[in-house]
């Protein structure tokens, strides 16, 4: 399946990035295939454009939370071009301190994730951040945990999205917002 860009279809940086999208197949199990970012994000342009465009989306926020670990780079990346604080999500185990931890499933598994204490404020504007939006498992897990300190999530960003994947539906009342869609 070929990208289509998530901003008006016909973006030329967009269309570049989409071409620096690396697929693997069968990683990480057989029948599986993964849109590697890597090389977007070693060349500037590529990541210029993608944390432009992806700040162009934040609108008022007071925050960017990015999601761990890709979700760090960009999120920083945007919180940066947006004039915007950065907060990470984290892996469980990872932060000395948490304000809140959830547990969901994942394609292959399942996993915890953590936000570290004293740096969300409740009624904070927080916009959050990951690389792809695939079944949606991350994605409402970080905004639940969010929720759960009394932020008001008011979108989520993504260089990807695997629509067949449906992980926009876990999202429900949060404004989504991919560039790429596989």
């Amino acid at each position: 399946m070929s990208p289509e860009t998530g901003t008006d279809g016909a973006d030329d940086s967009l269309i570049r990035v989409a071409g620096l999208v690396r697929d693997v197949p069968d990683y990480p199990e057989p029948g599986v295939l993964f849109r590697d970012i890597t090389p977007v994000l070693a060349d500037a342009e590529a990541f210029t454009t993608v944390s432009t465009e992806l700040a162009a989306l934040v609108g008022e926020a007071d925050l960017i939370v990015g999601v761990e670990a890709r979700g760090f780079l960009l999120g920083a990346a945007v919180a940066l071009v947006a004039g915007t604080g950065v907060v990470p999500v984290r892996k469980a185990g990872k932060l000395p301190a948490v304000a809140a931890s959830r547990t969901y499933d994942l394609e292959y598994g399942t996993a915890t994730l953590e936000l570290p204490a004293h740096t969300v404020p409740s009624g904070s504007r927080v916009f959050v951040v990951d690389d792809v939006l695939a079944t949606g498992g991350t994605a409402a897990a970080a905004c639940g945990l969010l929720v759960a300190v009394g932020a008001q999530v008011t979108g989520f960003g993504t260089l990807i999205e695997l629509t067949a994947l449906g992980g926009r539906d876990r999202l429900v009342d949060i404004p989504v917002h991919a560039l790429l869609t596989y």
